[in-house]
């Protein structure tokens, strides 16, 4: 069966190519411009298909006023439903009550169970991380929320030091900075990326949420964006090494804009990027009808259960 690997940049959009606002333009990324044929992940280089990644922008404003925002934009990723437009506005960062519940009624990771897949969140969360959810201190953001509300667990401290799970510098680096964060691997960003291929091996649909790139977004701070950036290109180097990239698919997507345009504070309107790395009648098959956010839980589905199902 085919498997996927979904990369989630959080707060990463399509934006002009200009090296004043656009660490995109700035940054060296190599294996991005690899898989592009030389163009940067910049909204001039959209539509794209080469011979390994096709490169489409989404909606994420998807017919509501006002900026998109976390929650809802990232409930609408995994259930395929248009949250914002059923709220009537964007929300975030946290789900609200209306986005929890539509996320308990079903979600994609919920919907690849039913139909006999596994799903796995690669992120590990630190003791005090679960402490602070028991005792209502801390609230989920959509992606673990939906883990949890299907039925799979959170990733801890053990699995980083088995190798199953990973910080979200990707390193272990910042982990070990922090003061009572129990012991965890170091890597460097293309031994990150290895790792994190092999850990792909047991799960049908994997996931790993990059929110860092949004978090430096709201700094506009140039020079850490470039520095993020720079690692999530060798990473992603590193990864493709240990993947069947001529059997599985990559996606690369996010879920607002951000970091693309450091001039303002908050999040953009601008289409978000969808990079499908991988056999490119699959990719054809995931981009089919792939407009907005609400599309992309349809398309794991139909390249999980239709297309990438043994024959």
């Amino acid at each position: 069966m085919t498997r996927i690997f979904t990369l989630f940049l959080d707060g990463v959009g399509l934006g002009e190519d200009d090296p004043q606002r656009n660490p995109f333009s700035n940054a060296h990324l190599p294996q991005l411009l690899a898989l592009l044929d030389g163009r940067r992940l910049v909204a001039e280089s959209v539509p794209t298909e080469t011979e390994t990644a096709t490169l489409l922008g989404l909606d994420a404003c998807m017919g509501v006023d006002g900026m998109p925002q976390s929650a809802s934009c990232q409930a609408t990723l995994l259930t395929g439903r248009n949250v914002a437009l059923e709220l009537g506005a964007h929300y975030g960062p946290k789900p609200n009550q209306a986005i929890r519940d539509i996320i308990h009624a079903d979600n994609l990771f919920a919907m690849v169970k039913r139909k006999g897949g596994s799903v796995s969140l690669l992120n590990g969360y630190p003791p005090g991380y679960f402490e602070a959810i028991q005792r209502g201190r801390r609230l989920y953001s959509a992606i673990p929320l939906s883990i949890v509300s299907a039925g799979f667990r959170l990733q801890t401290a053990e699995d980083m030091q088995a190798g199953r799970a990973f910080s979200a510098d990707f390193t272990g680096q910042g982990w070990a900075e922090r003061v009572g964060f129990p012991p965890a691997p170091i890597y460097s960003p293309v031994e990150a990326g290895r790792h994190m291929a092999l850990a792909c091996r047991h799960s049908d649909l994997t996931w790993f949420d990059y929110w860092l790139t949004d978090y430096v977004g709201h700094k506009q701070a140039m020079d850490q964006a470039i520095s993020l950036l720079e690692t999530l290109d060798a990473v992603l180097d590193g990864f493709l090494e240990n993947w069947r990239i001529d059997e599985d698919l990559v996606v690369l997507i996010s879920d607002h804009g951000n970091v693309e345009d450091l001039r303002p504070r908050g999040h953009t309107r601008n289409p978000v990027p969808c990079l499908l790395i991988g056999p490119l009648h699959l990719r054809r098959v995931f981009a089919h009808e792939l407009h907005d956010l609400s599309g992309y839980a349809p398309a794991v589905l139909r390249v999980l259960f239709e297309e990438g199902r043994p024959s």
